[in-house]
């Protein structure tokens, strides 16, 4: 049988992208053999190796070579892994060409979830900073039978580093281009009867890469950023323990992205806000009983946020007869509650064939929503306001049994069964409760020939909620789109979506621990494909969420990870993505059957090599690349493909460490989100590609004192 010593493998110590594995060697051999990265997204602590899915693991150093202090920042070195723009912070991600990259007037439920220490955070990824975040787990295929709804492309799982009975943590202070400053410590310990604790309080800002030349600033799509973290584990008895979660984050930053000009000059004479105050809480008590451990949680997350911009992107006086002045704003108000209850078998079930590790577990998740938009209302012709209430509630019972089959096979059944009711009302009198049972898991067949090799193979189920289009039915009375009424009624609500994927790999460890490899290839199919579609009337826009036939997809991803000497270490990933929409057709009658998914490119890719001079010099150098992707679904714009190129040198002294870092180094300019519609009174209002762009070329000095 899978031996039990795979479970108490320790975090890697090197800098890699994760592609280690199970450890089972005598104590003789332990000494010659890397250290295994232990992921927690599983409903059981195991190995990156074990897990029959493909699945990478970037760990605290990796990502501080990159001076990844936010998520958005280390996704460009993951195979198969996509993020949008159109905020100040990347709040939606794509996994395999799957996922949602905007939110207006709807609510909506994401393909790809969030989890920070155990705590729902799906739909603000904008939340994920990294600073003193021990690990990332990125989950690609359907998570659907782990998560529920909010895993159906993927699942993201960020762990803070966990409190020790010794006192140790660390200061950090940085300085960058931009105007960028940055400091935080991380400190814990023994706290007595109360258990161990460690608290991270950090603060960034930064003036963000946009000069408005109209208002002559540079700082109106500025970053100031905020995060307090506490963790609080506490031995209540012998068998009885407390992980009591803490979180604060305060996101005070401006939004002034899209140029007239399609550069990093805007003209807005009001620019918009990106905000979020949050705070977050989760008590999970587990106890270890004789037969299972016994798992309750609790957490609750409350977000206020607010999205704002300036719709016209320009100012009064730039083309009079032809301009228009508008602003958009949208205030948010949400609440989560999350209870679960799960029962982990600690002793093996005896079933024909071999022996059987087994979970069981009840899930309530209710999200509360009020959103309140302040516009200009083109029919009063004047600032109006638009309120909705969304209530979202999710029931769900799953289980999962992993049976082992002799010394080298196991086959893991898992299923979950999730019912959901979506009430919504809106100040335009529109009111409906969508609701539905939905069912997923996954089938994994292992084989481990040997120590530290593993072949699988998984068919996984996952699903997303349907929903209501209260901004498409709010519209219908609009006297600028009278002749859509018909079809913006025929797309009321909307159904639940599913995902089918099959994915075959391989993973392995050579034997002297300097060789990593990952290797997964998959196919899938998307069912009632929930797509994005726009109408666009003159200065009326008009969101929706529509059910196309169908949407296919394969690929591979590949990591490996090589040290031929001490002082070397090589590593890449590449990822490798044909996409497809079936039965999918736009207001304007555009057919985009046949066509790839938007924010989906063919190809993406991480290369480096980290060399050490000495025990206390070290340098990586390293390189992004993505091929170029449509920007929707609703339209033919596509961003170009990019090729960035970050380097990093690093000094350790004891307990100090220096680091200088650059990213983007050539300075490439490479699409994040694009739209295309007419926005220029200059040119009356001609359709055209408006761009979003990533990060300039950033360069930094980051001092570190370790106690």
């Amino acid at each position: 049988m899978f031996r039990k010593s795979y479970l108490m493998a320790a975090l890697l110590a090197s800098g890699a992208v994760a592609s280690a594995s199970t450890h089972a060697q005598t104590e003789a051999d332990t000494q010659n053999t890397a250290e295994r990265i232990t992921i927690q997204g599983e409903f059981r602590r195991m190995t990156v190796q074990e897990a029959p899915t493909s699945v990478t693991a970037l760990v605290a150093e990796r990502l501080g070579q990159r001076n990844a202090l936010h998520l958005e920042t280390a996704l460009n070195a993951l195979a198969n892994v996509n993020f949008s723009g159109g905020s100040s912070r990347a709040r939606f991600i794509q996994i395999r060409g799957v996922g949602e990259r905007s939110q207006f007037v709807d609510p909506i439920q994401p393909s790809v979830g969030l989890l920070v220490d155990g705590i729902n955070y799906s739909g603000l990824a904008q939340a994920a900073q990294l600073f003193d975040i021990s690990q990332v787990e990125v989950y690609r295929g359907p998570q659907s039978g782990r998560f529920g709804a909010d895993g159906l492309a993927g699942m993201l799982v960020l762990e803070s580093t966990q409190p020790s009975r010794e006192t140790n943590g660390f200061l950090q202070l940085g300085v960058a281009n931009y105007d960028a400053l940055q400091g935080g410590f991380a400190v814990g310990g023994a706290l007595g009867d109360l258990g161990r604790a460690r608290l991270s309080v950090f603060q960034q800002r930064a003036d963000g890469f946009i000069e408005n030349t109209y208002l002559g600033r540079d700082d109106t799509n500025k970053r100031s950023e905020r995060t307090v973290r506490l963790n609080l584990i506490t031995d209540i008895a012998s068998r009885w323990q407390l992980r009591t979660t803490l979180h604060s984050l305060t996101q005070d930053n401006g939004y002034d992205a899209f140029s007239l000009d399609n550069n990093r000059q805007t003209l807005s004479d009001e620019p918009g806000d990106d905000n979020l105050k949050s705070v977050a809480a989760r008590l999970a008590l587990s106890y270890a009983g004789s037969i299972a451990d016994v798992e309750l949680s609790y957490s609750h997350l409350s977000a206020d946020s607010l999205y704002s911009y300036d719709e016209d992107w320009t100012y009064v006086g730039i083309a009079p007869g032809w301009e228009y002045s508008s602003f958009d704003a949208y205030h948010r108000e949400r609440s989560d509650d999350t209870l679960e209850v799960r029962w982990v078998g600690n002793q093996p079930m005896n079933l024909p064939g071999g022996n059987a590790d087994w979970v069981a577990g009840l899930y309530h998740y209710q999200r509360d929503e009020e959103m309140v938009r302040d516009f200009f209302n083109w029919d009063l012709y004047q600032q109006d306001q638009f309120l909705s209430t969304y209530e979202s509630r999710h029931i769900a019972a799953y289980g999962e049994l992993a049976q082992n089959f002799g010394q080298h096979w196991r086959i893991t059944t898992g299923a979950r069964i999730e019912r959901y009711q979506n009430p919504y009302m809106d100040s335009n009198g529109v009111a409906a409760e969508p609701e539905d049972t939905m069912w997923g898991g996954r089938l994994s067949l292992s084989y481990l020939p040997e120590v530290d090799h593993l072949w699988y193979a998984t068919l996984a189920r996952g699903y997303k909620a349907g929903g209501v289009n209260g901004e498409a039915l709010g519209k219908v009375q609009d006297t600028e789109l009278t002749e859509l009424r018909d079809f913006l009624l025929a797309r009321a609500t909307f159904a639940p979506e599913f995902l089918t994927s099959f994915e075959v790999g391989h993973k392995r460890v050579s034997a002297d621990g300097k060789l990593s490899l990952q290797v997964a290839l998959f196919a899938h199919q998307r069912d009632d494909v929930q797509l994005k579609g726009w109408v666009n009337r003159e200065q009326s826009f008009v969101g929706f969420l529509q059910n196309a036939a169908q949407g296919n997809a394969y690929g591979a991803e590949l990591e490996l990870t090589y040290q031929p000497t001490q002082q070397l270490e090589v590593f890449t990933s590449v990822g490798l993505l044909e996409t497809e929409i079936e039965g999918f057709i736009t207001e304007d009658g555009i057919n985009m059957s046949g066509r790839d998914q938007a924010h989906a490119p063919n190809y993406q890719f991480n290369a480096g090599l980290r060399y050490a001079w000495s025990s206390q010099l070290s340098g990586v150098i390293e390189i992004d690349g993505k091929d170029g992707f449509y920007y929707s679904d609703s339209h033919m714009s596509r961003s170009e493909a990019m090729r960035l190129l970050h380097a990093s040198l690093q000094w350790q002294a004891q307990a100090w460490q220096l680091t200088l870092w650059a990213r983007n180094l050539t300075d490439e300019t490479h699409g994040i989100r694009g739209f295309y519609f007419g926005n220029d009174p200059r040119l009356e209002y001609v359709p055209q590609t408006y761009e979003q762009f990533g990060e300039p070329r950033r360069v930094g000095l980051t001092l570190k004192y370790a106690f």
